[in-house]
C-alpha cells in the first residue's frame, strides 16, 4: 500500500503544479463541442425526445474519462524515457502491482476532474441531468479500464513519438465512434454491433441512461468492469516485459 501511494502521490504532486494549465487544457475540447454541436448544429435537434445538449453531456464526459484517463500514458512515457523515474522504481522495492495501480489510480483523478469540467459546462449551458450512482459508476470503471490500457501501452512503446501514434489510431476514433456524439442504434445493424464492443460505447450507454433516470442492464456495467481487470493484469505484464 505504501508503494502505491508513493506512485499515486508523485503523480498527483505533478498534477497539483500543472493544476490551472490541465483545466485549461481539459476545459477546450469539451467547450467546443458543446459549442458547435450542441448549441449551433444541435440547436433544433431532439434525440428520443430530448435536447441534443442533454443527449451530448453525458456523452462527453464518458469520452472525457476515457481520453483524460489515457492521458496517463504521456505521462508515463516522459518519466520512462527523459527523467527516468522508472528506472528507479525498478530499483526500489515497488510492487508491479503496486505501480499499476498507483498510476490507474491517477489516471482515474484526471479523469474524474475531466469529468467534473463536463457536468459544470453543462450547467452553465442550462444542462441539468441527474448525476447519480449509475452515472458515476460507468464513468468511474471506464476511467479505470483506460487508465490501466494506459499504463500497458506506455510500457510497450519504444519511443514517446509511438504514443501519439496509438492515440491517432485508438483513441481519436474511439472517441467519435463510441456513442459520443450519436446513438449507436442509428447505425446499420452490423456497424452498431462492432461499435458495441468498444468499452466507451458501455460507458456512454450506461452514462447517459443514468443522467435521464433510465435502467441499464447490468451487463454494460459487467463488460466495464470485465475491461477493467483484463486491462490492468495486461498492464502487469507490460510493466514486467519492460523491467526485463
Amino acid at each position: 500500500m505504501s508503494a502505491l501511494l508513493a506512485v499515486y502521490l508523485r503523480e498527483m504532486l505533478i498534477l497539483r503544479r500543472r493544476l490551472g494549465r490541465q483545466i485549461l487544457a481539459m476545459s477546450v475540447s469539451p467547450l467546443l463541442y458543446v459549442l458547435t454541436f450542441g448549441l449551433a448544429l444541435g440547436s433544433s435537434v431532439q434525440v428520443d425526445g430530448r435536447a441534443y445538449l442533454e443527449f451530448l453531456i453525458p456523452g462527453l464526459a464518458a469520452m472525457s474519462s476515457m481520453t483524460q484517463a489515457f492521458a496517463m500514458a504521456g505521462e508515463i512515457n516522459v518519466a520512462r524515457f527523459y527523467l527516468h523515474v522508472f528506472e528507479e522504481f525498478q530499483a526500489a522495492p515497488v510492487p508491479r502491482l503496486s505501480y499499476v495501480l498507483g498510476e490507474t489510480l491517477a489516471g482515474l483523478t484526471r479523469a474524474l476532474l475531466a469529468i467534473s469540467i463536463v457536468l459544470l459546462l453543462g450547467l452553465i449551458f442550462g444542462v441539468k441531468l441527474n448525476y447519480g450512482l449509475a452515472f458515476w459508476g460507468a464513468l468511474v470503471l471506464n476511467a479505470v479500464a483506460f487508465a490501466s490500457l494506459a499504463v500497458a501501452m506506455a510500457m510497450l512503446v519504444k519511443t514517446h513519438a509511438d504514443q501519439a501514434l496509438l492515440n491517432n489510431f485508438i483513441i481519436t476514433p474511439m472517441a467519435f465512434l463510441g456513442g459520443t456524439f450519436f446513438p449507436l442504434e442509428s447505425l446499420p445493424a452490423w456497424a452498431s454491433s462492432i461499435l458495441s464492443l468498444l468499452p466507451l460505447s458501455h460507458a456512454s450507454k450506461a452514462a447517459r441512461n443514468g443522467a435521464f433516470g433510465l435502467d441499464t442492464p447490468l451487463s454494460a456495467y459487467l463488460y466495464l468492469a470485465a475491461a477493467a481487470v483484463m486491462f490492468i493484469f495486461l498492464a502487469i505484464w507490460a510493466v514486467s516485459k519492460a523491467r526485463d
